[in-house]
């Protein structure tokens, strides 16, 4: 009579029992294996949890100027936006929008720090204004908003 052979499978990282060449594997043994895969992700879960909220989000807007809702005296405005995050200026758009919803870029001007865009509005007059404005963060997102503000 010939020799037998038992054919061994490979295990499955799911956690199931498998047959190897004695049987069946033990459920705990598998579970143990499963269990210690998941370490590294966990590990890596956690430092990302540890991190401090400003270095996971987007570009958030700290200060702008002209302030949100304020009444600011023209026809020259002075445009300031600082974010919590490093800001490309080369990438990165602002715009207004006059009071008939026309809308006229704004050029910026070379940045002071990495997370400030300057600008001068020009010739504005009476009326209310968007700034609108786009950034790309040093994150590598896009984020856009808008401040409200009038001219007197």
């Amino acid at each position: 009579m010939p020799p037998v052979h038992h054919r061994t499978a490979s295990r499955r990282s799911c956690g199931t029992e498998v047959p190897h060449s004695g049987g069946w594997a033990a459920t705990g043994e598998s579970r143990g294996r499963s269990l210690r895969a998941l370490l590294p992700a966990l590990g890596a879960l956690g430092l990302l949890l540890a991190l401090p909220p400003a270095a996971l989000a987007h570009a958030i807007l700290l200060e702008a100027s002209p302030a949100a809702k304020s009444i600011v005296a023209g026809p020259d405005v002075a445009i300031r936006l600082r974010f919590n995050s490093r800001i490309d200026g080369a990438r990165s758009h602002l715009s207004l929008v006059f009071p008939d919803a026309s809308v006229r870029a704004l050029v910026g001007e070379s940045q002071q720090a990495p997370e400030i865009l300057t600008a001068r509005a020009l010739g504005l007059a009476a009326g209310t204004y968007r700034l609108r404005w786009q950034v790309l963060a040093a994150d590598g997102h896009i984020t856009r908003g808008e401040v409200p503000f009038r001219v007197r």
